[in-house]
């Protein structure tokens, strides 16, 4: 990896164009006075995070059966940089992988990772959890998240994690990209729903794949992710509000 320092514009033009993080005026963050709690009252813009009716994440404990729409991964080997946005470790994507559900095609923007996970299955909260972000031509958001449990950590999470870790505001670019197949479960079965972003503003109508079998990780990675992004970095599980979750 080679890694650069960003100025705070260059990173949230990186993130702008990634389409889920957002740069904003206001400061937010997991813990106190920027904390979840009041990431409605921060920015206007962030009111979503404290008024709506279909925020993610969300705990998975009653989950009915009924026919999905089909899942279609069609990921390259794309990932060309990890950006520490200062929330996170968001891996950018390379234009050309997809996601398509039915016959809705998403393409895949980034994938960013959350310790501990954010939501949570039948009240079991996992070590780290991996949300690979997708839009659509309309600019419609489609996240699959991929829990990770503790074990014996698969080779593609750890390509991820290869040596130095960026610090706040820095980058690194991947000698050879990274294939996100790689940091799929070998099951695609999945809980499906009806979300919003989990980080402000907070935006609804996100279409939420959870894959049901989890990955691994082990407590080297954690600490590794804790030395540079302040953990925790997950927002508290959200009211259903008598959504279904489909499975």
């Amino acid at each position: 990896m080679k890694t650069k320092t960003l100025c705070a514009a260059a990173v949230t033009a990186s993130l702008l164009c990634t389409g889920y993080s957002f740069a904003q005026s206001a400061h937010w963050g997991y813990e106190g006075e920027e904390g979840p709690a009041h990431w409605g009252s921060l920015n206007e813009s962030f009111a979503m995070c404290a008024m709506g009716k279909l925020q993610s994440p969300v705990d998975i404990s009653s989950a009915v059966s009924t026919t999905q729409s089909p899942l279609t991964f069609d990921y390259k080997a794309g990932g060309y940089e990890m950006i520490n946005n200062g929330h996170a470790l968001q891996v950018n994507y390379a234009p050309g992988s997809t996601l398509t559900v039915g016959d809705h095609q998403y393409e895949l923007k980034q994938f960013h990772f959350h310790s501990p996970s954010e939501n949570t299955i039948n009240g079991k909260q996992f070590p780290l959890e991996a949300h690979f972000v997708h839009q659509d031509a309309d600019g419609n958001y489609a996240v699959v998240a991929v829990m990770y449990d503790n074990g014996e950590p698969r080779e593609g999470l750890a390509s991820v994690w290869q040596t130095q870790l960026p610090k706040t505001y820095e980058k690194q670019s991947y000698e050879n990209p990274i294939d996100a197949n790689s940091l799929l479960p070998e099951s695609l079965v999945s809980y499906q729903f009806t979300g919003s972003l989990t980080t402000p503003p907070c935006s609804e109508n996100v279409q939420w794949i959870v894959l049901k079998e989890a990955n691994y990780t082990n407590d080297e990675i954690i600490h590794a992710f804790g030395e540079v992004v302040h953990l925790p970095n997950n927002r508290p599980v959200q009211p259903l509000n008598n959504r279904t979750i489909s499975q």
